[in-house]
């Protein structure tokens, strides 16, 4: 893996953030209104509320990836789940341990706050992530569904 740093997301990281945000929107294939985008941005640069923001840095100073999760009370379990949001990482060093790392430091802040299970869901068309995803964590039998 390359060197990369992984660290709360602060406000001075928006100028990094902003392209990796727009390269993970256009691999869900999705189109947020800019009201969205910025309500997020707020949301993740305040510590007190949900969803907290990491981010990689590589060795020049460049936001690489991020990963963006919250935590919430279940029915099955007396501490709060942590829900890995999203997990992005820049085409250009993907297969670096990149991802991995976000995922890690993920796991680690659910354990500070004692989240009793940590867990994310992926598209079928994400071969390279569900590459990984098999080796960090396991596959569930659970199907999402939604309200149309």
């Amino acid at each position: 893996m390359s060197t990369v740093t992984i660290r709360p997301i602060t406000a001075a990281d928006r100028a990094g953030w902003d392209p990796l945000w727009a390269g993970y929107l256009v691999f869900y294939e999705e189109d947020l209104p800019p009201h969205i985008t910025e309500e997020t941005w707020r949301r993740l640069t305040d510590p007190a509320v949900d969803p907290h923001g990491l981010v990689a840095i590589d060795a020049d100073g460049q936001l690489v990836g991020f990963a963006h999760y919250l935590f919430h009370r279940s029915t099955w379990a007396i501490g709060p789940y942590c829900y890995l949001e999203d997990l992005f990482v820049s085409p250009d060093v993907r297969g670096g341990g990149v991802g991995k790392a976000l995922i890690e430091a993920t796991y680690a802040a659910a354990d500070a706050a004692g989240a009793e299970a940590t867990y994310w869901m992926t598209q079928h068309f994400n071969e390279k992530g569900r590459r990984l995803y098999d080796h960090v964590g396991k596959l569930t039998p659970f199907i999402k569904y939604q309200r149309p």
